[in-house]
């Protein structure tokens, strides 16, 4: 992993290759994960062997040991991601595809279930009445299967602006709520109200 400027570097491994879905509404299908961690890992470049570039430095991460020990790892985009949409980045600064339907539902996986950490401020989901605490159980008839499968099923339901009924589990009993999703550059994009 090289990045930090001044040519800083560490001596990684890949430690892992798998799905990482962040509470953020952000799924990856295979993220590289390294280890030890790079300090400077914001943009870091993964460096292969040969000296290709692997992948970008995204986010430091813990995981567990099986010696009970806390491991900092590195999470990186791998890089050939950018290829199918770089002529666009450069030319209109966004991938030209029809936005992701966006709920503002930052989220957990704790033991099998979804749970609301938070909600975006003005965001679909607190327009909708969703709370912290509230457990996520379902989307239009369908279970949920942690957050990588309750992203893509957000994500099948249509395009931004699609109506998302979601069965939710506030104070042990179940109930549905309709959350209209947005574009979530346009929402990042509002003027905040003062």
């Amino acid at each position: 992993m090289l990045g930090g400027g001044q040519g800083q570097f560490v001596r990684a491994n890949i430690v892992g290759k798998q799905e990482f879905a962040g509470y953020w509404e952000y799924l990856l299908d295979e993220a590289i994960f390294t280890a030890p961690a790079h300090p400077s890992w914001g943009g870091a470049g993964l460096i292969g062997a040969d000296g290709r570039l692997l992948g970008v430095g995204s986010l430091l991460v813990q995981q567990m040991t099986r010696g009970g020990q806390v491991q900092d790892l590195n999470m990186v985009v791998p890089i050939d991601l950018l290829p199918p949409i770089l002529d666009d980045l450069l030319t209109r600064g966004h991938v030209d595809r029809p936005p992701r339907p966006w709920l503002g539902i930052y989220s957990a996986q704790s033991e099998g279930r979804i749970v609301v950490a938070s909600v975006a401020e003005r965001g679909p989901a607190v327009a909708a009445g969703l709370r912290r605490g509230d457990i996520i159980s379902g989307i239009r008839d369908l279970g949920v299967d942690g957050l990588a499968d309750f992203y893509r099923k957000v994500w099948k339901s249509g395009p931004a602006g699609t109506e998302i009924p979601i069965e939710v589990i506030r104070d042990g009993r179940t109930m549905w709520l309709r959350i209209k999703s947005a574009d979530r550059d346009s929402y990042l994009k509002k003027p905040r109200l003062q």
